[in-house]
Protein backbone atom coordinates (compact mmCIF):
# COMPACT_ATOMS: atom_id res chain seq x y z
CA UNK A 1 0.00 0.00 0.00
CA UNK A 2 1.26 3.48 -0.84
CA UNK A 3 2.48 5.59 2.00
CA UNK A 4 0.36 8.55 3.05
CA UNK A 5 3.40 10.59 3.99
CA UNK A 6 5.96 12.55 2.06
CA UNK A 7 9.34 10.74 1.75
CA UNK A 8 11.92 11.72 4.37
CA UNK A 9 14.35 13.17 1.84
CA UNK A 10 11.60 15.48 0.52
CA UNK A 11 10.88 16.68 4.06
CA UNK A 12 14.55 17.57 4.50
CA UNK A 13 14.33 19.77 1.41
CA UNK A 14 11.13 21.40 2.63
CA UNK A 15 12.49 22.28 6.05
CA UNK A 16 15.73 23.71 4.68
CA UNK A 17 13.88 25.75 2.06
CA UNK A 18 11.28 27.27 4.37
CA UNK A 19 14.07 28.52 6.62
CA UNK A 20 15.48 30.64 3.79
CA UNK A 21 14.68 34.31 3.16
CA UNK A 22 12.86 35.31 -0.01
CA UNK A 23 15.28 36.16 -2.78
CA UNK A 24 15.51 39.70 -4.17
CA UNK A 25 18.20 39.41 -6.89
CA UNK A 26 17.27 38.69 -10.55
CA UNK A 27 16.05 35.15 -11.16
CA UNK A 28 17.34 33.20 -14.16
CA UNK A 29 16.47 29.63 -13.18
CA UNK A 30 14.24 27.83 -10.71
CA UNK A 31 14.52 24.25 -9.55
CA UNK A 32 12.21 21.53 -8.23
CA UNK A 33 12.93 18.03 -6.91
CA UNK A 34 11.25 14.99 -8.48
CA UNK A 35 10.36 11.91 -6.45
CA UNK A 36 9.24 8.62 -8.02
CA UNK A 37 6.25 7.07 -6.25
CA UNK A 38 6.94 3.40 -5.59
CA UNK A 39 3.53 1.80 -6.14
CA UNK A 40 2.21 3.93 -9.02
CA UNK A 41 5.47 4.87 -10.82
CA UNK A 42 4.15 8.42 -11.05
CA UNK A 43 6.57 11.31 -10.59
CA UNK A 44 5.86 13.95 -7.96
CA UNK A 45 7.30 17.30 -7.03
CA UNK A 46 6.88 19.57 -4.04
CA UNK A 47 6.50 23.33 -4.05
CA UNK A 48 4.85 25.91 -1.77
CA UNK A 49 1.59 27.78 -2.05
CA UNK A 50 -0.72 30.08 -0.06
CA UNK A 51 -0.32 32.46 2.87
CA UNK A 52 1.15 31.21 5.09
CA UNK A 53 3.19 28.96 2.79
CA UNK A 54 2.52 25.23 2.95
CA UNK A 55 4.16 22.44 0.90
CA UNK A 56 1.99 20.82 -1.76
CA UNK A 57 2.81 17.51 -3.45
CA UNK A 58 1.84 17.38 -7.11
CA UNK A 59 1.93 14.70 -9.81
CA UNK A 60 3.96 15.91 -12.80
CA UNK A 61 2.14 15.98 -16.14
CA UNK A 62 4.50 16.94 -18.94
CA UNK A 63 1.60 17.85 -21.23
CA UNK A 64 -0.74 19.41 -18.66
CA UNK A 65 -2.02 22.95 -19.41
CA UNK A 66 -1.92 24.28 -15.83
CA UNK A 67 -1.46 23.51 -12.15
CA UNK A 68 -4.48 22.29 -10.24
CA UNK A 69 -5.03 21.46 -6.58
CA UNK A 70 -7.96 20.33 -4.48
CA UNK A 71 -9.54 23.26 -2.63
CA UNK A 72 -12.42 21.48 -0.91
CA UNK A 73 -13.27 21.81 2.78
CA UNK A 74 -10.27 22.26 5.06
CA UNK A 75 -7.68 21.37 2.41
CA UNK A 76 -7.20 24.98 1.35
CA UNK A 77 -6.64 27.87 3.77
CA UNK A 78 -4.94 31.04 2.55
CA UNK A 79 -5.32 34.74 3.27
CA UNK A 80 -3.99 35.61 -0.20
CA UNK A 81 -6.36 33.38 -2.20
CA UNK A 82 -8.90 34.83 -4.58
CA UNK A 83 -10.95 33.43 -7.43
CA UNK A 84 -11.11 35.00 -10.88
CA UNK A 85 -14.35 36.87 -11.41
CA UNK A 86 -16.74 36.33 -14.27
CA UNK A 87 -16.06 38.52 -17.30
CA UNK A 88 -12.66 39.48 -15.91
CA UNK A 89 -9.83 39.68 -18.50
CA UNK A 90 -8.29 36.50 -17.04
CA UNK A 91 -11.56 34.60 -17.29
CA UNK A 92 -12.15 35.81 -20.85
CA UNK A 93 -8.66 34.77 -21.94
CA UNK A 94 -9.07 31.13 -20.82
CA UNK A 95 -10.95 30.37 -24.01
CA UNK A 96 -8.06 31.73 -26.05
CA UNK A 97 -5.35 30.17 -23.89
CA UNK A 98 -6.90 26.77 -23.19
CA UNK A 99 -9.73 26.32 -25.70
CA UNK A 100 -12.04 26.03 -22.68
CA UNK A 101 -15.30 27.97 -22.56
CA UNK A 102 -15.58 29.44 -19.04
CA UNK A 103 -18.86 29.41 -17.15
CA UNK A 104 -20.21 31.70 -14.42
CA UNK A 105 -21.24 30.68 -10.89
CA UNK A 106 -21.74 33.21 -8.08
CA UNK A 107 -19.60 35.67 -10.05
CA UNK A 108 -16.76 33.11 -10.11
CA UNK A 109 -15.03 32.05 -13.33
CA UNK A 110 -15.51 28.29 -13.66
CA UNK A 111 -13.68 26.04 -16.13
CA UNK A 112 -13.80 22.32 -16.83
CA UNK A 113 -10.71 20.13 -16.69
CA UNK A 114 -9.74 16.53 -16.03
CA UNK A 115 -7.62 14.19 -13.97
CA UNK A 116 -5.49 12.81 -16.81
CA UNK A 117 -4.77 9.59 -14.89
CA UNK A 118 -8.42 8.59 -14.34
CA UNK A 119 -9.96 10.66 -17.18
CA UNK A 120 -12.51 12.04 -14.70
CA UNK A 121 -13.76 15.52 -15.59
CA UNK A 122 -15.08 18.25 -13.33
CA UNK A 123 -15.73 21.95 -13.09
CA UNK A 124 -13.74 24.18 -10.75
CA UNK A 125 -12.83 27.81 -10.20
CA UNK A 126 -10.00 29.63 -11.93
CA UNK A 127 -8.00 30.96 -8.99
CA UNK A 128 -5.02 33.11 -7.97
CA UNK A 129 -2.65 32.75 -5.03
CA UNK A 130 0.98 32.96 -3.95
CA UNK A 131 3.29 30.24 -5.29
CA UNK A 132 6.87 29.74 -4.08
CA UNK A 133 9.79 27.59 -5.19
CA UNK A 134 13.55 27.72 -5.08
CA UNK A 135 15.93 29.55 -7.39
CA UNK A 136 19.22 28.00 -8.47
CA UNK A 137 22.57 29.06 -9.88
CA UNK A 138 22.75 25.76 -11.75
CA UNK A 139 25.05 24.26 -9.10
CA UNK A 140 22.80 24.30 -6.01
CA UNK A 141 19.43 25.65 -4.95
CA UNK A 142 19.71 29.18 -3.58
CA UNK A 143 16.78 30.95 -1.94
CA UNK A 144 13.02 30.77 -1.99
CA UNK A 145 11.20 33.09 -4.38
CA UNK A 146 7.49 33.87 -4.58
CA UNK A 147 5.07 34.65 -7.40
CA UNK A 148 2.26 36.68 -5.79
CA UNK A 149 -0.37 36.16 -8.51
CA UNK A 150 0.02 32.63 -9.79
CA UNK A 151 -2.98 31.35 -11.74
CA UNK A 152 -4.20 27.80 -11.08
CA UNK A 153 -7.33 25.67 -11.13
CA UNK A 154 -9.19 24.87 -7.92
CA UNK A 155 -10.54 21.31 -8.25
CA UNK A 156 -13.07 19.36 -6.18
CA UNK A 157 -11.65 16.78 -3.81
CA UNK A 158 -13.05 13.74 -5.63
CA UNK A 159 -10.74 14.51 -8.55
CA UNK A 160 -7.80 13.39 -6.37
CA UNK A 161 -8.99 9.79 -6.73
CA UNK A 162 -6.39 7.78 -8.63
CA UNK A 163 -3.49 10.03 -7.63
CA UNK A 164 -0.72 8.76 -5.32
CA UNK A 165 -1.52 9.07 -1.63
CA UNK A 166 -0.42 12.39 -0.19
CA UNK A 167 -0.65 14.31 -3.47
CA UNK A 168 -2.99 17.28 -3.70
CA UNK A 169 -3.16 17.84 -7.45
CA UNK A 170 -1.29 17.86 -10.75
CA UNK A 171 1.47 20.15 -12.01
CA UNK A 172 1.08 20.93 -15.71
CA UNK A 173 4.28 21.65 -17.65
CA UNK A 174 2.61 21.77 -21.07
CA UNK A 175 2.76 24.38 -23.81
CA UNK A 176 0.14 26.75 -22.40
CA UNK A 177 -0.03 30.36 -21.22
CA UNK A 178 -1.07 29.07 -17.79
CA UNK A 179 1.52 26.30 -17.36
CA UNK A 180 4.21 26.65 -14.71
CA UNK A 181 7.12 27.26 -17.15
CA UNK A 182 5.24 29.98 -19.05
CA UNK A 183 4.00 31.82 -15.96
CA UNK A 184 7.49 31.77 -14.44
CA UNK A 185 9.11 32.97 -17.69
CA UNK A 186 6.64 35.86 -17.82
CA UNK A 187 7.16 36.69 -14.15
CA UNK A 188 10.98 36.73 -14.26
CA UNK A 189 11.55 37.62 -17.92
CA UNK A 190 13.74 34.63 -18.71
CA UNK A 191 13.73 32.23 -21.66
CA UNK A 192 10.65 30.05 -21.87
CA UNK A 193 12.19 26.63 -21.48
CA UNK A 194 12.57 23.89 -18.91
CA UNK A 195 14.47 20.65 -18.47
CA UNK A 196 13.51 17.45 -16.71
CA UNK A 197 15.60 14.55 -15.43
CA UNK A 198 13.80 11.58 -13.85
CA UNK A 199 15.56 9.33 -11.37
CA UNK A 200 14.66 5.61 -11.47
CA UNK A 201 15.11 5.41 -7.70
CA UNK A 202 12.29 5.89 -5.21
CA UNK A 203 14.88 6.91 -2.61
CA UNK A 204 16.57 9.84 -4.36
CA UNK A 205 15.50 12.91 -6.30
CA UNK A 206 15.44 13.75 -9.96
CA UNK A 207 15.21 17.41 -10.94
CA UNK A 208 13.31 20.01 -12.98
CA UNK A 209 15.06 23.20 -14.11
CA UNK A 210 12.87 26.08 -15.31
CA UNK A 211 14.77 28.83 -17.10
CA UNK A 212 18.40 29.17 -18.13
CA UNK A 213 21.39 26.82 -18.01
CA UNK A 214 23.86 25.74 -16.59
CA UNK A 215 22.62 22.37 -15.30
CA UNK A 216 25.53 21.05 -13.27
CA UNK A 217 25.54 17.45 -12.01
CA UNK A 218 28.13 15.60 -9.94
CA UNK A 219 31.07 15.38 -10.58
CA UNK A 220 30.87 18.88 -12.13
CA UNK A 221 29.32 18.06 -15.52
CA UNK A 222 27.31 20.87 -17.14
CA UNK A 223 24.65 18.89 -18.98
CA UNK A 224 23.80 21.87 -21.21
CA UNK A 225 27.17 21.38 -22.94
CA UNK A 226 26.41 17.84 -24.09
CA UNK A 227 22.83 18.18 -25.35
CA UNK A 228 21.85 16.93 -28.80
CA UNK A 229 19.04 18.90 -30.46
CA UNK A 230 16.11 18.03 -32.67
CA UNK A 231 13.15 20.20 -33.78
CA UNK A 232 10.31 20.29 -31.27
CA UNK A 233 6.87 20.30 -32.85
CA UNK A 234 4.89 22.91 -30.95
CA UNK A 235 1.26 23.72 -31.65
CA UNK A 236 0.33 27.37 -31.27
CA UNK A 237 -0.91 28.17 -27.78
CA UNK A 238 -3.92 29.82 -29.40
CA UNK A 239 -4.75 26.90 -31.71
CA UNK A 240 -8.24 25.55 -31.11
CA UNK A 241 -8.43 22.90 -33.79
CA UNK A 242 -5.80 20.60 -32.28
CA UNK A 243 -7.16 18.20 -29.65
CA UNK A 244 -4.10 18.28 -27.39
CA UNK A 245 -2.19 21.51 -28.14
CA UNK A 246 -0.32 21.43 -24.82
CA UNK A 247 1.68 18.26 -25.54
CA UNK A 248 5.31 18.14 -26.69
CA UNK A 249 6.21 15.93 -29.64
CA UNK A 250 8.88 15.30 -32.25
CA UNK A 251 9.04 13.51 -35.58
CA UNK A 252 10.98 10.24 -35.67
CA UNK A 253 12.02 9.29 -39.22
CA UNK A 254 12.46 5.60 -38.50
CA UNK A 255 13.62 3.12 -35.84
CA UNK A 256 16.82 1.08 -35.71
CA UNK A 257 17.55 -1.93 -33.53
CA UNK A 258 21.21 -2.86 -33.13
CA UNK A 259 21.94 -0.39 -35.93
CA UNK A 260 19.54 -2.06 -38.39
CA UNK A 261 16.52 -0.35 -39.93
CA UNK A 262 13.19 -1.77 -38.65
CA UNK A 263 10.67 -2.14 -41.51
CA UNK A 264 7.43 -0.32 -40.69
CA UNK A 265 4.04 0.08 -42.32
CA UNK A 266 4.46 2.13 -45.52
CA UNK A 267 2.04 4.75 -44.15
CA UNK A 268 4.74 5.82 -41.68
CA UNK A 269 6.86 8.36 -43.55
CA UNK A 270 7.52 9.82 -40.11
CA UNK A 271 6.45 8.73 -36.65
CA UNK A 272 4.74 11.33 -34.48
CA UNK A 273 6.32 10.86 -31.05
CA UNK A 274 5.26 12.54 -27.81
CA UNK A 275 6.69 12.48 -24.30
CA UNK A 276 4.71 11.53 -21.21
CA UNK A 277 5.44 11.45 -17.50
CA UNK A 278 1.96 10.03 -16.86
CA UNK A 279 2.48 6.80 -18.82
CA UNK A 280 4.98 4.62 -16.93
CA UNK A 281 6.14 2.82 -20.09
CA UNK A 282 6.43 3.59 -23.79
CA UNK A 283 3.31 2.89 -25.84
CA UNK A 284 3.48 2.10 -29.56
CA UNK A 285 0.72 2.07 -32.17
CA UNK A 286 -0.05 -1.58 -33.00
CA UNK A 287 1.75 -1.84 -36.35
CA UNK A 288 4.83 -0.10 -34.91
CA UNK A 289 4.67 -2.33 -31.83
CA UNK A 290 4.50 -5.52 -33.88
CA UNK A 291 7.41 -4.54 -36.12
CA UNK A 292 9.62 -3.37 -33.25
CA UNK A 293 8.97 -6.34 -30.95
CA UNK A 294 9.42 -8.93 -33.70
CA UNK A 295 12.73 -7.38 -34.71
CA UNK A 296 13.82 -7.00 -31.08
CA UNK A 297 13.08 -10.67 -30.34
CA UNK A 298 15.09 -11.76 -33.37
CA UNK A 299 18.11 -9.68 -32.35
CA UNK A 300 17.89 -10.70 -28.69
CA UNK A 301 17.73 -14.42 -29.50
CA UNK A 302 20.68 -14.02 -31.88
CA UNK A 303 22.64 -12.72 -28.87
CA UNK A 304 21.77 -15.93 -26.95
CA UNK A 305 18.96 -14.48 -24.83
CA UNK A 306 16.15 -16.87 -23.89
CA UNK A 307 12.56 -15.84 -24.58
CA UNK A 308 10.18 -16.80 -21.73
CA UNK A 309 6.46 -16.49 -20.96
CA UNK A 310 5.00 -13.00 -20.96
CA UNK A 311 4.32 -11.18 -17.69
CA UNK A 312 1.46 -8.67 -17.77
CA UNK A 313 1.33 -5.95 -18.90
CA UNK A 314 4.37 -6.88 -21.01
CA UNK A 315 4.37 -9.38 -23.87
CA UNK A 316 8.09 -9.74 -24.62
CA UNK A 317 10.11 -11.20 -21.75
CA UNK A 318 13.50 -12.86 -21.39
CA UNK A 319 15.32 -14.92 -18.81
CA UNK A 320 17.91 -13.07 -16.73
CA UNK A 321 19.30 -16.20 -15.09
CA UNK A 322 22.53 -15.93 -17.10
CA UNK A 323 22.52 -12.20 -17.80
CA UNK A 324 25.86 -10.81 -18.97
CA UNK A 325 24.78 -7.43 -20.29
CA UNK A 326 25.96 -3.98 -19.29
CA UNK A 327 25.28 -0.45 -20.48
CA UNK A 328 28.19 -0.25 -22.92
CA UNK A 329 28.27 -3.93 -23.93
CA UNK A 330 24.59 -4.83 -23.69
CA UNK A 331 23.36 -8.39 -23.78
CA UNK A 332 20.10 -6.96 -25.12
CA UNK A 333 19.69 -4.99 -28.35
CA UNK A 334 19.68 -1.20 -28.24
CA UNK A 335 17.02 0.92 -29.94
CA UNK A 336 17.62 4.13 -31.91
CA UNK A 337 14.94 6.72 -32.62
CA UNK A 338 16.30 8.26 -35.83
CA UNK A 339 15.70 12.00 -36.07
CA UNK A 340 16.49 14.71 -38.63
CA UNK A 341 19.63 13.06 -40.05
CA UNK A 342 21.62 9.83 -39.93
CA UNK A 343 23.90 11.26 -37.24
CA UNK A 344 21.13 12.54 -34.96
CA UNK A 345 19.37 9.83 -32.98
CA UNK A 346 18.18 9.03 -29.48
CA UNK A 347 19.73 5.73 -28.41
CA UNK A 348 17.88 3.72 -25.75
CA UNK A 349 20.00 1.20 -23.87
CA UNK A 350 19.10 -1.88 -21.85
CA UNK A 351 18.54 -0.08 -18.49
CA UNK A 352 15.73 1.94 -20.14
CA UNK A 353 14.40 -0.97 -22.21
CA UNK A 354 14.24 -3.97 -19.91
CA UNK A 355 11.97 -3.93 -16.85
CA UNK A 356 12.85 -6.47 -14.13
CA UNK A 357 9.61 -8.22 -13.13
CA UNK A 358 11.08 -10.92 -10.86
CA UNK A 359 14.44 -12.45 -9.97
CA UNK A 360 14.70 -14.41 -13.22
CA UNK A 361 12.80 -12.34 -15.79
CA UNK A 362 13.00 -8.92 -17.44
CA UNK A 363 10.52 -7.66 -20.02
CA UNK A 364 10.72 -5.14 -22.84
CA UNK A 365 9.08 -1.98 -21.47
CA UNK A 366 6.99 -1.27 -24.59
CA UNK A 367 3.20 -1.65 -24.67
CA UNK A 368 0.71 -2.04 -27.53
CA UNK A 369 -1.48 1.08 -27.70
CA UNK A 370 -3.89 -0.24 -30.32
CA UNK A 371 -4.55 0.70 -33.93
CA UNK A 372 -6.28 4.00 -33.13
CA UNK A 373 -3.48 5.58 -31.12
CA UNK A 374 -2.89 9.10 -32.44
CA UNK A 375 0.86 9.01 -31.81
CA UNK A 376 3.03 6.30 -33.30
CA UNK A 377 5.15 6.46 -30.14
CA UNK A 378 4.41 7.77 -26.65
CA UNK A 379 7.70 7.76 -24.76
CA UNK A 380 6.93 6.86 -21.15
CA UNK A 381 8.62 7.66 -17.88
CA UNK A 382 10.73 4.48 -17.65
CA UNK A 383 12.41 5.25 -20.97
CA UNK A 384 13.10 8.85 -19.85
CA UNK A 385 14.79 7.93 -16.57
CA UNK A 386 18.44 9.00 -16.29
CA UNK A 387 18.04 10.82 -19.61
CA UNK A 388 18.21 14.62 -19.47
CA UNK A 389 15.58 16.33 -21.65
CA UNK A 390 15.25 20.07 -22.32
CA UNK A 391 12.13 21.65 -23.86
CA UNK A 392 12.94 25.01 -25.45
CA UNK A 393 9.76 26.74 -26.61
CA UNK A 394 11.53 29.88 -27.88
CA UNK A 395 13.83 27.98 -30.27
CA UNK A 396 11.28 25.19 -30.85
CA UNK A 397 13.80 22.48 -30.12
CA UNK A 398 14.23 19.48 -27.87
CA UNK A 399 17.60 18.84 -26.25
CA UNK A 400 18.48 15.35 -25.00
CA UNK A 401 21.45 13.32 -23.82
CA UNK A 402 20.59 9.62 -24.06
CA UNK A 403 21.58 7.80 -20.86
CA UNK A 404 23.57 9.90 -18.40
CA UNK A 405 25.12 6.68 -17.09
CA UNK A 406 27.43 6.83 -20.11
CA UNK A 407 28.75 10.10 -18.67
CA UNK A 408 29.22 8.53 -15.22
CA UNK A 409 26.47 10.66 -13.74
CA UNK A 410 22.71 10.29 -13.25
CA UNK A 411 19.51 12.24 -12.68
CA UNK A 412 19.89 12.08 -8.89
CA UNK A 413 23.31 13.78 -9.07
CA UNK A 414 22.16 17.39 -8.80
CA UNK A 415 23.23 18.78 -5.42
CA UNK A 416 20.05 19.83 -3.61
CA UNK A 417 22.06 21.08 -0.61
CA UNK A 418 21.48 24.81 -0.26
CA UNK A 419 24.57 26.94 -0.89
CA UNK A 420 23.17 30.47 -0.78
CA UNK A 421 25.58 31.64 1.90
Amino acid sequence: MASNSTPTYIYFLLISSLALPLISSPIKTLVLPIAKHSSTSQYLTTLYQRTPLVPINLVINLGGPFLWVSCDNSRYNSSSYRSAQCKSPLCSLTHKFLNIQPQCSNNTCMITAENVITSKISSGSLSIDVLSLRATNGLNPTNLTSIPRFVFWCAPEFLLQGLPSGSTGILGLGHSQLSLPTQLANQYNFTEKFAICLSPSTNSNGVIFIGEEPYVFFPGIDISKILIYTPLAITSKNAREFSDPHEYWINVRYIRINGRHVPLNSSYTKIKTKFSTINPYTILETSVYNSVTNYFIREAIAANNTLVDEVAPFRVCFSTAEETGSLTRPGMPFVDLMLQSEIVFWRIFEPNLMVPVNNNTACLGFLDGGINQKYGIIVGGYQLEDNFVEFDMVKSRLGFTSSLLLRETSCDSFNFTNNSG
